[in-house]
């Protein structure tokens, strides 16, 4: 697809005060695996083209995947009616301008080049892992090759590639069942053998598994947990909605909000990330400190917000947490006992002003008494407001890479807040 020849289309053909325009590839190859076999490859490249304008203060949109001039005479007509019959829009802006961008390098060579072939060796590979477990093996080996343009009417242009490879395994031995899955903007980090002996390891962990009742109680949360507590939290913190008093973090900013052992960045400065150099509405990617020490920094905001505010607009486009070096043995001896957490799923919003949330437990749940592993308990569901618990930070791991996107520590937490068991 040639996006300079589309972007002179657009810009030439437009009749309307203002426009947006959006290109996007995602190329992608999937392998599934169920039971021990490979179940579906999915392959192909999805493009996208995505156009908004405006006339005065009323926009339209419209998306077509293709670039010819047919499919760009269609997109363009149809945007500007559908904006000609819009409402006025009370909080519409003018379309970004000409912005110096910061540029990572998110697109890894190795990971674009990563073969069908490859993908399928790696999944026989863990079947062959699994077999010899005595047990079945389900997941999906992926890689994807994000490519994305946008132009404006008034002058701003931006690029970013992004690969990722990921692999998720689920094993099931008897009653037991666990997962682990990575992922990566770099195939060379990936170490199957890695991967899967913490898959076997949770499931041994598993085997012995006794009835645990809910309470407060001491929690070491691996950053795969802790990852999905940090997407909530950041969806919170939004600026608009904390500033209209909807959030926990209304009036808080430049207040020790947070427990004093937390810090939260969005960075170009971690390689292993991917670091994307804009957003949606235009506004560039920055070094920005949301969280330094528990003092509350930053704020997501977007451009119509940060002008009715006379703030800078700005966004999460990656989440690190520095941690420190205290390993899972050291904190098992620092609280007399306590529960291991691999994973959160099923996370919803109890309370948006309050800012709590409730979920489960997934993957194996693991309790330790004095500074040793004793057996497996059940799932259990939480009831905790995250920024709160970042006040009963007792201890920090090493960061490591959670997802393509996070770098996050293990956080033995104290007196985290269990209100009931599950069953699944």
């Amino acid at each position: 697809m040639n996006r300079d020849k589309i972007i002179e289309y657009i810009n030439s053909h437009v009749s309307a005060d203002d426009w947006t325009l959006r290109i996007s590839e995602h190329d992608s190859h999937e392998t599934r695996f169920a039971q021990n076999g490979i179940t579906q490859h999915i392959a192909g490249a999805k493009p996208d083209i995505s156009l908004n304008v405006s006339f005065g203060t009323r926009s339209g949109t419209c998306t077509v995947n293709q670039g010819d001039d047919e499919s760009l005479n269609y997109l363009i007509q149809t945007a500007e009616s559908i904006a000609r019959l819009a409402p006025e829009d009370p909080e519409f802006i003018p379309t970004a301008g000409n912005t110096e961008l910061l540029q990572a390098s998110n697109c890894d060579p190795e990971t674009k080049a990563l073969t069908p072939q490859q993908m399928v060796d790696i999944v026989s590979r863990s079947i062959d892992k699994a077999k010899a477990l005595g047990a079945t093996v389900s997941g999906m080996t992926e890689k994807h090759i994000n490519e994305r343009c946008m132009a404006t009417k008034n002058g701003f242009y931006g690029t970013d590639c992004a690969t990722e490879f990921g692999h998720s395994m689920t094993i099931k031995k008897a009653e037991v069942e666990t997962k682990v899955s990575y992922e990566a903007k770099q195939f060379a980090m990936f170490d199957l053998d890695r991967e899967f002996a913490q898959l076997a390891s949770q499931a041994e962990a598993l085997a012995t598994m006794q009835s645990f009742e809910p309470q407060k109680i001491a929690v070491i949360l691996r950053p795969s947990a802790l990852m999905e507590l940090m997407w909530f939290m950041g969806w919170m913190m939004n600026r608009r909605q904390s500033d209209e008093g909807f959030t926990p973090f209304t009036d808080q900013l430049g207040k020790p909000f947070f427990g004093d052992k937390f810090s939260w960045y969005s960075t170009f400065n971690q390689p292993e990330m991917i670091s994307i150099s804009y957003d949606s509405e235009g506004v560039a990617s920055r070094e920005i400190t949301w969280v330094e020490n528990g003092i509350l920094k930053n704020m997501p905001t977007n451009r119509y917000w940060a002008g009715k505010v006379n703030a800078d607009p700005c966004n999460i486009f990656n989440v690190y947490i520095p941690g420190a070096d205290v390993s899972e043995e050291q904190m098992m001896q620092m609280v007399p006992r306590g529960l291991i957490i691999n994973r959160f799923w099923y996370i919803r919003t109890v309370d948006a002003k309050v800012g709590e949330l409730t979920g489960m437990t997934r993957d194996g749940v693991l309790y330790f008494e004095d500074g040793k592993v004793k057996h497996a308990v059940n799932n259990l569901r939480f009831n905790e407001i995250p920024h709160d618990a970042t006040r009963r930070i007792l201890a920090l791991g090493k960061s490591v890479l959670a997802s393509s996107h996070m770098k996050l520590p293990t956080m033995l937490i104290d007196g985290f807040n269990f209100v009931d068991k599950t069953s699944f």
